[in-house]
């Protein structure tokens, strides 16, 4: 007898079925970073989100939750493979990356050793997606060979300078930034005029949401952003999963 198949509603604690494996990436300056990558089960990805996650001493991790969320979902979803990991000092259930937070500067070997594994391990159409501190690290040091393009969420340009904006203006490769209407650090307005150095930003004003993202509503929408440019096909996102 073929078993019935029955529609579950996809909720914060939701993990979806997927290929996931512990990763270690080296560094050039000499450091184990602790990480994972969850792919789609029984099929190659279409694209790869490389996550670059918030500050770690105010509790950013390779779990923060839109990113843990994005792990749990996406590679059943959308076919997207995820490589998330803490940078150099942070800590999570999964482990403790060597080394010490460096205030996004030696994490510049950090992001380039997750770029370099997504490249050798041959995963398709590679982005980097940041949030709040993570922004700084993608627009800092994620201009490198292999990328595709950037999203940054809850951008606080906090460490990342104007001339960090002009060498992705002249690059010229897609960069989408979702501006919280009520982010505690940089709102739509203000981000306006921040991202003026780099023309082609395609900033993303989020009406009601707030620099943590907190919320399933707004969980979904920042899924939706990253889906619209990595695999657009899969959209729009179920809310319920099928089981058999």
């Amino acid at each position: 007898m073929v078993p019935m198949s029955a529609s579950v509603e996809i909720r914060a604690s939701t993990v979806l079925p997927a290929e996931r494996k512990s990763v270690t990436l080296r560094t050039s300056d000499g450091l184990a970073l602790v990480g994972e990558l969850a792919l789609p089960l029984g099929r190659p990805p279409v694209a790869t989100m490389i996550a670059l996650h918030p500050l770690p001493t105010h509790g950013g991790m390779m779990d923060s939750h839109i990113f843990r969320k994005a792990a749990a979902r996406l590679p059943a979803l959308a076919d997207i493979a995820i490589l998330r990991f803490n940078t150099r000092g942070t800590e999570s259930e999964a482990g403790k990356s060597e080394g010490e937070f460096s205030n996004a500067t030696s994490e510049q070997f950090d992001v380039e050793a997750a770029v370099k594994y997504a490249v050798n391990e041959g995963l398709p159409r590679i982005w980097i997606v940041g949030w709040s501190f993570g922004t700084d690290l993608a627009l800092k040091f994620g201009l490198l060979p292999g990328i595709e393009g950037v999203i940054l969420l809850s951008p606080p340009l906090r460490f990342s300078t104007p001339d960090d904006l002009l060498r992705w203006d002249t690059d010229g490769r897609p960069v989408v930034a979702l501006i919280p209407e009520l982010d505690d650090y940089l709102r739509p307005a203000a981000a306006t005029q921040a991202f003026a150095p780099l023309s082609h930003a395609e900033l993303i004003p989020v009406e009601g949401a707030k620099h943590l993202w907190v919320g399933e509503p707004s969980v979904y929408r920042v899924l939706t952003e990253i889906v619209q440019r990595l695999n657009p096909g899969a959209l729009p996102l179920p809310r319920e999963w099928k089981e058999v």
